[in-house]
């Protein structure tokens, strides 16, 4: 999931502020040499008695140094919506000034006499509050014919909230969550035209990233479909089960196979068939040394003979006597 990381104020001060004055920038102006910004009244004063920049001290111009600056608007616009309240008291400042020295008010812009209001300059506040609409998003009618007029029941689906320009899209989808009774297995997107939003965007900065020109209430959208993130654990948990059942019984079969010898014949068994009789586990005979048993699957003494080739294994070493052997249950006499 996405983590956002919250940067104070404080923070982008070096950026914002004129090393000349110690203030924000009010009418931001760059040097177009070093590209350093300075308040244009304060940069306009240093340049009347200096060429150089008083950052870098590299030369602004050899004899007319106002030709090399330029005003930065786009510094402005990002200082007066990052700083809260600075815009609106910029204004009141101007209005005051020029309230006090009306003779000077026959020149310059309204922004310059401060007769811009926060709507024309596009600057939110926190504590602002937005009107915004809220429908349901009808997938149908993507990729159709635009309609030309919307129908009775469209606007009867759409509602109209005010809410303050700090709240979030988290807020708003646990809003209608609770309005609309939606269990919790269903996933709420809050969406602007066809593009889902991030939860922790602000109405603030919905405004600002897709430019609403204050025309009409903020056009929002929701949908509602089942929560893919439950579903997609359901399925690795099957998965899993599945897979815990095959490898069971891969070692079943593989225990089974360890547990019989590898060159035995598959019928082979230390128990006496019942088609022969019993035989005792030592031969029958003298119990001198001249004869000796070994008996072949009881013990591991000998490895089993394979059953593609005739029993050939003597037990003892004593020349040419015969020895009697149990293979399986049945006695057999080699020479």
């Amino acid at each position: 999931m996405h983590r956002t990381t919250r940067i104070k104020i404080t923070e982008l001060n070096p950026h914002l502020m004129c090393v000349l004055c110690g203030g924000y920038f009010i009418d931001a102006t760059t040097i177009i040499e070093c590209l350093h910004s300075f308040c244009k009244m304060c940069i306009v004063r240093y340049l009347e008695t200096s060429k150089y920049c008083p950052i870098c001290d590299v030369q602004v111009h050899k004899t007319k140094p106002l030709l090399n600056i330029r005003s930065d608007k786009t510094l402005q616009d990002i200082v007066y919506k990052l700083v809260p309240g600075l815009f609106k008291n910029e204004m009141k400042r101007r209005r005051d000034f020029y309230a006090e020295h009306p003779v000077d008010a026959s020149n310059g812009t309204n922004e310059d006499r401060g007769e811009v209001a926060d709507e024309d300059k596009r600057i939110i506040t926190d504590d602002e509050i937005i009107s915004l609409s809220i429908e349901f998003f009808d997938q149908s009618r993507l990729g159709g014919a635009v309609e030309d007029k919307q129908s009775k029941d469209q606007l009867a689906n759409k509602r109209y909230l005010q809410c303050p320009a700090a709240m979030t899209v988290m807020h708003l989808r646990k809003f209608l969550r609770s309005k609309m009774d939606i269990p919790n297995t269903y996933q709420v997107e809050v969406m602007y035209e066809d593009e889902p939003l991030k939860d922790y965007y602000t109405l603030m900065d919905i405004a600002y990233i897709y430019t609403w020109r204050r025309n009409g209430p903020l056009p929002l959208k929701y949908r509602v479909r089942p929560n893919c993130k439950k579903m997609k654990v359901s399925h690795a948990q099957q998965e899993g089960q599945n897979s815990a059942s095959r490898s069971g019984q891969e070692s079943d079969s593989a225990s089974d196979k360890a547990g019989s010898p590898a060159g035995a014949p598959s019928t082979s068994s230390s128990l006496p068939s019942p088609g022969t009789p019993a035989q005792s586990p030592h031969p029958h005979g003298n119990s001198n040394n001249n004869s000796s048993g070994c008996t072949v699957n009881g013990t591991p003494t000998a490895t089993a003979p394979s059953p593609s080739r005739p029993f050939t294994q003597f037990c003892g070493g004593n020349g040419g006597k015969p020895r009697k052997v149990s293979l399986n249950g049945s006695s057999t006499s080699s020479g």
